[in-house]
């Protein structure tokens, strides 16, 4: 086994050209791939994370009571749709206020509880339950206004599909891209050396002997590339997390867990290992005639 590897070492060193512009391939595909699993994990984090918050907002008039409030928290409470019903007063509302704009003063200034409503939170069992919802909240008098974030939700919904889609079109065709390169890699490398080939086979060379370093040398492409630009994403991820956090404020992304990562490596450096091997082994069985 030692010298087999050692030959595919020697195949590498002898055209560093070609083994370079084979590892760049399997970086370009392995970082597309990389950063779609990204995108599609974290749009969908981000998909449920709004689709648990409060959807239903309702702004109370000034001069509500307290019975009004309690009345209509109890008759949510018997609609099957609603799983969560959260009361936010005039002073917790000034509180959420400050929070949001702590670092504007300006628009601390001259803000109370007294111009704040008070409001009613609701959340449903899915966002297609919004619109009944919302419709009973429009009908109590004391309500001043109803918010439905609904086309949030659908568009995230619609965003995640585009991920996906695209996603896997892009990725599909760099992987396809990927193999045919390390085809014509392997190829051109096993027509330079028929001569070497040839002498091997009378000196009683095995078959699987002669194939083995080129199909190793496939998969030293594959994964080179895997973990390359598995290092440049986490490098990536780790630089901007800090401008990413100030966009993404509650949804909690980032930091990225470092198993997650692990997880990612391990499944870019297994494909990497097919991809190489059915590259390398394409080209064994089209050129390599033993």
């Amino acid at each position: 086994m030692s010298r087999t590897f050692g030959f595919a070492k020697r195949n590498i060193r002898r055209s560093p050209f070609q083994a370079i512009a084979a590892s760049m391939v399997m970086f370009l595909t392995f970082f597309a791939l990389l950063v779609f699993m990204l995108l599609a994990t974290g749009s969908q984090m981000i998909l449920k994370y709004y689709e648990s918050k409060p959807q239903v907002i309702a702004f109370f008039k000034d001069g509500t009571t307290q019975a009004d409030v309690t009345a209509i928290q109890n008759a949510l409470s018997r609609e099957t749709k609603v799983v969560g019903i959260k009361f936010v007063s005039k002073e917790d509302a000034l509180k959420i206020y400050k929070e949001r704009n702590k670092n504007d003063p300006a628009l601390l200034e001259l803000v109370t509880a007294n111009i704040l409503p008070s409001s009613l939170e609701i959340s449903t069992q899915t966002p297609q339950d919004l619109p009944s919802i919302a419709e009973i909240l429009k009908q109590e008098p004391v309500i001043e206004e109803v918010i439905v974030p609904e086309d949030v939700v659908a568009t995230l919904t619609s965003a995640t599909k585009v991920i996906r889609i695209v996603g896997s079109a892009v990725v599909g065709f760099l992987i396809l891209f990927a193999i045919l390169v390390i085809l014509m890699v392997i190829g051109f490398k096993i027509r330079l050396r028929r001569d070497e080939i040839e002498i091997m086979k009378l000196i009683g060379a095995s078959s699987s002997f002669i194939r083995t370093p080129f199909v190793l040398e496939g998969i030293f492409y594959g994964l080179v590339g895997a973990v390359s630009s598995w290092i440049v994403v986490y490098i990536i991820i780790w630089y901007f997390t800090p401008f990413w956090q100030g966009y993404l404020n509650e949804v909690k992304l980032l930091p990225v867990n470092p198993l997650f990562m692990l997880i990612l490596l391990s499944a870019a450096a297994i494909a990497s290992i097919l991809i190489g091997t059915l590259g390398s082994v394409g080209a064994v069985r089209r050129y390599l005639r033993i």
